[in-house]
C-alpha cells in the first residue's frame, strides 16, 4: 500500500494498529544485574499519539495533516512491520488470493 491509499478513517486504523506492534515488541537491558524485558518506545519515538490525536481532530485541516505525516510515516516503515500492521487490521492484497477465494477486499486500493 502506498502513499495515495489511506483516507481518514484507514489512517486511523493503521496508526493504531501500528501503535499496537510497536508496543508488543522488547528489549533486553541489564538492571542492577539482572537481565529484564522492557517494553518498545519506538511509538513514542514516532510521536504516534500525537498523530492519533490529530487523527480524530474535529478539524478537518489537522486530520488532512496528520494523514499526510502518516503517508509518509509508513513509507519508512520496514515491509515486515508494514505486513504485521495489515495482518493485525486482516488486510490483504487481492492480487495475492486465490481465484475461488470470495473474501471481499477490505484494503485500501494501492497505488498504480
Amino acid at each position: 500500500m502506498s502513499g495515495n491509499g489511506f483516507n481518514e478513517e484507514t489512517a486511523l486504523q493503521a496508526a493504531e494498529a501500528l501503535a499496537g506492534v510497536l508496543a508488543r515488541r522488547t528489549h533486553r537491558r541489564k538492571v542492577m544485574g539482572q537481565e529484564v524485558l522492557v517494553p518498545g518506545q519506538l511509538g513514542d519515538a514516532l510521536r504516534l499519539p500525537q498523530l492519533i490525536n490529530r487523527l480524530r481532530s474535529r478539524q478537518q485541516r489537522q486530520r488532512d495533516r496528520a494523514v499526510e505525516e502518516f503517508e509518509t510515516l509508513w513509507e519508512t516503515l520496514s515491509h515486515l512491520t508494514r505486513n504485521q500492521v495489515c495482518r493485525e487490521l486482516d488486510w490483504y492484497d487481492p492480487r495475492e488470493l486465490s481465484w475461488e477465494d470470495k473474501r471481499s477486499n477490505r484494503r485500501p486500493p494501492p497505488e498504480s
